[in-house]
């Protein structure tokens, strides 16, 4: 789903459809790739120098997320992953599904001439909290599993290598429960770019979606916004009209609450393993 952006909501009533959105997706979804659009506006401003970001330039970057990570339908590669191994890698209960989705290289022509962008340099990059799609911090949370995608000039010795990297950094954290963590697909067509676009013509990039406690954020900051207007009851009688019912959205609500006390029992489980090897040491 893509989520209202926490600065600049186009719409008054966006948390209301969000809230009741997520609720419908919680029930009839099994996979979830959350955007927002204030975290790709600001990936354009940084990245591609891009000063006003239209929908045009939010929407490409969109694109190539889901092209990569529907590639393996279309062309051959190493360790093609089918779309339902996403489900299978990434959900380990059925709620915790909403996912994390980060893109690399995201730079314009003028800079690819500079940079090498190694799958090294491009597999740190989806790790950055500035490369994710969607406005929250995973240094604030664990991973549950990760899924990266990789495209174009890669081989798996260095998809190997720079997963092993990955493993040593502190900032980067695993739930203990699953200490594999990764899924990695190879797929040996180049990533496309649109003729005269923002994005430049690279030979590898990767895409990551991720099963990260960290989005609890995104589903925190939603309820706020929720519950302010809707002590208020404002904007309600719009919606009723349209023939829903008021306990809808009460019921949507406690629905996002549970869904955040889940997240945070799946974090808490991992905090508890963490102190119980620590008494063993000592």
């Amino acid at each position: 789903p893509i989520t209202p952006p926490p600065q600049i909501p186009p719409a008054v009533v966006e948390p209301y459809t969000s809230i009741l959105s997520c609720h419908t997706l919680l029930e009839h979804m099994d996979v979830n790739a959350s955007l927002d659009n204030e975290a790709i506006y600001d990936i354009c401003r940084r990245n591609l120098d891009i000063e006003r970001p239209t929908y045009t330039n939010l929407n490409r970057l969109v694109a190539q997320c889901i092209s990569s990570l529907t590639a393996s339908l279309r062309f051959d590669g190493a360790l093609n992953v089918d779309i339902t191994e996403f489900q299978t890698n990434l959900v380990p209960y059925p709620r915790i599904h909403f996912m994390l989705t980060s893109y690399a290289p995201i730079i314009s022509a003028e800079k690819a001439y500079h940079e090498q962008l190694s799958v090294a340099e491009i597999t740190n990059a989806v790790f950055e909290p500035a490369s994710m799609m969607t406005k929250c911090d995973p240094r604030h949370g664990k991973y549950m599993a990760a899924c990266l995608m990789y495209r174009g000039d890669v081989v798996p010795k260095d998809v190997n290598a720079a997963v092993a990297t990955i493993k040593t950094k502190r900032t980067i954290q695993f739930v203990d429960w699953c200490p594999t963590g990764f899924k990695c697909g190879i797929n040996y067509q180049p990533p496309t770019v649109v003729p005269g676009g923002d994005l430049a013509k690279v030979q590898r990039a990767v895409c990551m979606v991720s099963n990260s406690t960290a989005v609890a954020e995104v589903f925190s900051r939603l309820d706020h916004k929720f519950d302010l207007m809707y002590a208020k009851r404002a904007f309600v009688h719009w919606y009723v009209g349209e023939g829903m019912e008021e306990g809808e959205f009460s019921e949507a609500r406690e629905d996002l609450a549970a869904l955040e006390k889940d997240y945070e029992e799946v974090g808490a489980e991992s905090a508890e393993g963490e102190g119980e090897e620590e008494g063993e040491e000592y």
